[in-house]
């Protein structure tokens, strides 16, 4: 499994005020979509989220987002040296997704951009 890159996962208060500074620090435009409840703005390396305090409080326990190539391979991997998948995979506005729970607790979100 290659992984191909990482997002910091930074829950805000105002979406709206957040994505202009983070558009100019990362130097491009945000992505934006929504996925239940919680509006989402990719920009560079940080996935901004506000919503709803029930929803980002179990946001707030991922650590960070991995792309990888394939969601299928990584669950292959990552069940194979003992990580528990939490949820998935599910697909997602760009691609797919799942939740690991790696063995020292840590909890990731993997990515790919398959349909």
């Amino acid at each position: 499994m290659e992984i191909l890159g990482a997002s910091l996962r930074v829950c805000v208060d105002d979406l709206e005020t957040a994505v202009p500074f983070y558009e100019r620090l990362a130097g491009g435009r945000a992505l934006r979509f929504e996925r239940g409840g919680v509006q989402v703005a990719a920009v560079g390396c940080f996935l901004l989220m506000s919503g709803p305090e029930s929803q980002l409080e179990v946001l707030r326990k991922v650590t960070a987002t991995i792309a990888v190539e394939d969601v299928d391979e990584a669950h292959r991997v990552l069940t194979e040296l003992g990580a528990r998948i939490v949820a998935g995979p599910v697909p997602t506005p760009v691609g797919r997704n799942l939740i690991a729970m790696h063995p020292d607790g840590a909890v990731y979100e993997y990515v790919d951009r398959r349909g």
